[in-house]
């Protein structure tokens, strides 16, 4: 019985109340209530998609890491709309990247965050999970944009998941 009564996944139920609590109008009973039976249903059902789950090593470590990939858009951001309204042709490349993560989870977040930041998109992950094809709207050297990513974002995944 307690089984059934369990949270497999606490972090994405929290996130499932919060966020349902703010769709909501205003915190009622009744949308504390429902908020709750979503927050457990939902990980009941998708259970099965979740078959390793995320071990954080340093959890502290993920306020860091969303700073930095909201700063990276925004900056981002203003050097596309540069690229575009400039008279110097983009230089369009695909590049593979080597991948040191092997959480799949963690890959996951690395691609979300590529694809996120403007100017670049994650095409493709091979199937051994060994490197991610990336398509850059401006690289003028594919070891640049491998550099820039591996500090930026693969580091700091690489000391949060194990």
């Amino acid at each position: 019985m307690l089984d059934r009564l369990s949270f497999p996944q606490p972090w994405l139920s929290l996130t499932l109340f919060i966020t349902w609590q703010f769709l909501s109008d205003g915190v009622s009973g009744g949308s504390v209530v429902l908020g709750l039976i979503l927050a457990w249903a939902i990980p009941q059902m998708t259970q099965g998609f979740w078959p390793d789950p995320p071990a954080f090593i340093k959890a502290w470590k993920v306020p860091a890491y969303l700073l930095r990939v909201v700063w990276d858009i925004l900056v981002a951001s203003v050097e596309v709309a540069r690229l575009i309204l400039s008279p110097r042709p983009a230089r369009p490349a695909f590049v593979c990247y080597p991948l040191e993560l092997e959480h799949p989870l963690a890959i996951t977040i690395l691609a979300s965050t590529i694809s996120l930041t403007p100017g670049t998109v994650s095409a493709d992950v091979s199937d051994d999970r060994k490197l991610l094809l990336i398509h850059a709207l401006d690289a003028e050297d594919d070891q640049k944009v491998i550099d820039t990513i591996r500090a930026r974002y693969e580091k700091p995944l690489l000391e949060m998941f194990q």
